[in-house]
């Protein structure tokens, strides 16, 4: 099966990427609601964002999240609303009503999208390696709807 193909850019479905994307697909398949699978996508772009701000800056990342977002917008021109506006900044609430008001499936396929193809953007210019570096932290995190393993000692 060939990995999707958004507007010339290739995305490959590497480990960083599925890690990126594991939360969102896990919501979808336990039944989550389009809304609370777009409040795993914005809490997963937090954590991208509170990560590589520091390394590349505020409007860095904000051009990134924008350039993923723009990437995936012919397969989900709905999103196009995520982006509107000032780009200097990276702003969720847009994001996160666009994605509330699909269906669950589209939620979660355009979520992950997004996720994935910000995950290619970065590999492209950072290489697979040190974006694994920056990025794998975030997955090995549990999700804050996660449920607790007990308390802490």
């Amino acid at each position: 099966m060939d990995s999707p193909r958004t507007e010339g850019l290739h995305l490959e479905q590497s480990d960083t990427a599925s890690g990126l994307t594991f939360a969102i697909a896990r919501h979808a398949r336990d039944g989550a609601t389009a809304g609370q699978i777009a409040d795993a996508v914005v809490a997963m772009w937090q954590q991208i964002d509170a990560a590589l701000s520091p390394v590349i800056g505020g409007g860095g990342m904000a051009a990134l999240y924008a350039r993923s977002l723009d990437r995936v917008e012919s397969v989900y021109p709905w999103l196009h609303v995520a982006v509107e506006g000032d780009r200097q900044t990276m702003e969720l609430a847009p994001l996160r009503a666009a994605i509330a008001a699909q269906s669950r499936r589209s939620a979660a396929a355009a979520g992950c999208s997004t996720l994935q193809t910000f995950n290619a953007l970065l590999e492209s210019m950072i290489g697979p390696s040190l974006c694994e570096s920056f990025l794998s932290p975030l997955w090995a995190r549990p999700s804050p709807d996660a449920p607790k393993q007990g308390s802490p000692p």
